[in-house]
């Protein structure tokens, strides 16, 4: 016969815990439980290190720290003091005039039998709890839980909250319907873990309401401005940045008429307070990635016709306060939302940064010098990742070229490969394995600064066409179309001598040697620039094609956060060349034509519009399209590693020159408590958390406790 679901409103001794443990977790993840202990004891340490969560620490290990701060001694067993614990061990309160009650009282959450000092199965149980995920609820539930009976008493509430900063400046009532629908009519009831959960949610919103209700005197629903910010900082103090705080008057001036706030404005401006972790949520879906995109009110509200949670109210509070931040700018940035949370944000980098650099503290400090240093360092960036493509891809690009090379009719019997792959094969058969390679070196003193040009200038220009985070489509393509041009003058050149090493194969004459300076001295100065203006264009509109493709295709294939990984920027660059590659292959076949040497009895051309009227009329409007799949096959793999490479060598050397990142690079996400390790090294395994447990406490909960003692004359 199956078991009765459990419970989660009645009392939850230490066996009914260990079967709900053993019925929610997953088996491997279970912690065993020893009964008035809440001992854990982590089977996978390793899988839970690995997604987020604190190993636990091993008993040997937390024996001699025990012992270190340990300074009680009964019947030859040792106890840690209040003090030993919170004080000496966890290095909180440390000051002379430190609040007493608050020390006990914290350390109340390791002391499970509550006889005033802690064991070592005590501590060991504690830094158990620690470990856990729901960490925080756990240790605010061991607080109030006074008798250590698995349960809170209403007295017991009472008492905890009565010792709270909110408390001590603004009444609450314990008789209200609110308490009793919690602790029952007559407040005999006791209530469990999850109830308690729910309780603590719950309870500052009530405070806030009966605030509320105390400074609404006449009871027309409003309150003044000067009441709205002495709720707000008593109450909702826990929920309020600095900016939040110095703005509360003129916040509220914006919500009702004659420096009055409304009721609705009230629980608008609270609900909004509670909800930023949903507003970061709605932006960084919005954004995919681009961390400096400024949303207008009208997207922001189109975005959140999915989440019936935020009103139209509530947006109209938001776009306010930030506002506030910058007078006539009516838009949202993350830098608006960091002003506004409460929780603080931390930038999320996909890969592990080994240089972490910040050239200005803000965008204001930016100059004329920054500006350049960060194209010089997007060059450096660029020519390497250049590099990198170009050797990947190369014996492709020597295919391409000799089947563009390859005319049908000019000249009889030359024909000498039926496809690609049968040319690889010769190549391969006759030249050796090398043969694939001939001409790299031009090539990639030719790529580095080439592919370091374009990309630097297609970013210089992004930026330039960027507003409020926001580039436009044509932005996008005449900032592709610049950084096509701008590498001709630089690279046409080292492309001919390339070009004419890679066809030099195919002369069946052993005695004639042709490298880079016999082509030199053969093309001159003038003869470097042939084939200029095929060049410009092949190269403009196929960057004009590319990057707007690939911007695009990263967010498409964007996660959730916005974040592109290596793969999602690989396949990005991979999608993006095909077309750009593909369309512009009759102006790359034009550029061939007019860069190579003709040879005896071959046609010669006259320019781009000559070249193109014989290529027609000798071998017909197929020829323009040779070689097609070869570029496709060699600019999107070249494209793919090269942007890749560029893209993930700027996340590992990070300098921040105050510009615009590449969008994908970074996230913002909810810091956690693993952010906050402690540094010590007598804290270990849950106890790496407890300084931010206990602060977390406070900042999630609204639970502050006096730090110090009151002094009275």
């Amino acid at each position: 016969m199956a078991s009765a679901a459990p419970s989660f409103d009645h009392v939850l001794d230490s066996r009914q815990r260990s079967r709900l443990v053993r019925d929610i977790l997953p088996k491997n993840d279970r912690f065993s439980y020893v009964p008035g202990l809440r001992f854990a004891k982590c089977h996978v340490e390793t899988a839970l290190a690995q997604r987020g969560y604190i190993p636990r620490a091993n008993p040997e290990h937390l024996r001699p720290i025990f012992e270190k701060y340990a300074s009680t001694n009964r019947n030859g067993k040792k106890f840690m003091t209040s003090e030993d614990f919170i004080r000496r061990f966890l290095g909180l309160y440390t000051e002379e005039n430190f609040n007493e009650e608050t020390v006990r009282l914290l350390a109340s959450a390791a002391d499970t039998t509550k006889d005033g000092d802690i064991s070592f199965e005590e501590f060991c149980a504690f830094e158990a709890i620690l470990c856990s995920p729901d960490a925080l609820y756990l240790t605010a539930f061991e607080l109030f839980d006074k008798n250590s009976s698995d349960s809170i008493t209403c007295d017991e509430f009472k008492a905890i909250i009565s010792h709270t900063m909110p408390l001590h400046d603004m009444d609450f009532d314990f008789d209200s319907d609110f308490i009793k629908k919690y602790f029952g009519k007559d407040k005999t009831r006791s209530i469990g873990y999850y109830a308690f959960c729910q309780l603590l949610h719950d309870f500052y919103e009530e405070q806030g309401i009966q605030a509320f209700k105390k400074f609404d005197k006449v009871g027309d629903g409003t309150i003044s401005s000067i009441d709205f910010q002495q709720i707000m900082t008593t109450v909702k103090g826990h929920l309020l940045t600095d900016f939040v705080r110095n703005n509360l008057i003129a916040v509220s001036g914006g919500g009702a008429v004659g420096h009055k706030v409304s009721f609705p404005y009230y629980a608008a401006f609270n609900s909004l307070l509670a909800k930023m972790e949903l507003i970061k949520r709605v932006y960084l879906s919005y954004c995919r990635g681009n961390i400096e995109l400024e949303m207008t009110k009208e997207e922001f509200l189109l975005a959140t016709q999915s989440y019936a949670q935020i009103t139209p109210y509530e947006v109209e509070i938001l776009f306010h306060l930030s506002e506030l931040a910058h007078p006539g700018i009516k838009s949202l940035s993350l830098l608006d939302i960091e002003r506004i949370d409460p929780e603080r944000l931390k930038r999320h980098s996909q890969v592990e940064r080994l240089v972490n650099i910040k050239a200005v503290e803000s965008k204001d400090q930016r100059g004329v010098g920054t500006a350049v240093l960060e194209s010089a360092y997007r060059f450096l960036m660029g020519s390497i990742a250049g590099a990198c493509g170009a050797t990947a891809v190369y014996p492709i690009d020597l295919v391409k070229t000799r089947m563009q090379n390859q005319r049908t009719g000019s000249f009889i019997g030359e024909v000498m490969y039926k496809n690609s792959f049968d040319c690889f094969k010769k190549v391969v058969k006759f030249e050796g394995l090398l043969g694939l390679y001939r001409g790299l070196v031009p090539q990639i003193v030719g790529v580095a600064p080439e592919k370091a040009i374009k990309l630097t200038m297609n970013d210089f220009m992004r930026d330039k066409f960027t507003d409020k985070g926001h580039i436009p489509l044509h932005g996008e393509i005449l900032a592709g179309a610049c950084g096509g041009a701008s590498q001709v003058v630089f690279t046409n050149p080292l492309e001919i001598v390339k070009i004419r090493l890679q066809v030099a194969g195919e002369i069946q004459n052993p005695a004639q040697r042709i490298g880079v300076f016999t082509v030199l001295r053969e093309l001159g100065f003038m003869g470097l620039y042939k084939g200029a203006r095929a060049c410009f264009l092949r190269d403009i509109p196929f960057s004009a094609i590319y990057f707007p493709a690939y911007a695009h295709a990263k967010l498409a294939t964007a996660d959730s956060d916005g974040i592109n990984s290596p793969a999602s920027l690989f396949c990005s660059a991979f999608i993006a060349g095909v077309p750009a590659a593909g369309l512009v292959t009759p102006a790359d076949v034009i550029k061939t034509r007019l860069q190579v040497a003709a040879r005896a009895g071959q046609t010669t051309y006259n320019g781009v519009i000559d070249c193109a009227r014989k290529i027609m009329k000798e071998e017909g409007p197929r020829a323009f399209w040779k070689g097609t799949a070869a570029r496709v096959c060699r600019s999107s793999p070249q494209f793919a590693v090269t942007l890749l490479a560029y893209e993930v060598l700027q996340r590992l050397f990070y300098v921040d020159f105050g510009g615009h990142r590449p969008t994908g690079s970074e996230s913002a996400t909810q810091k956690t408590l693993t952010d906050e390790l402690s540094l010590n090294p007598d804290h270990i395994g849950g106890y790496k958390l407890a300084a931010a447990t206990f602060s977390g406490i406070e900042h999630k909960f609204g639970l502050f406790l006096p730090r110090f003692e009151t002094v009275t004359k």
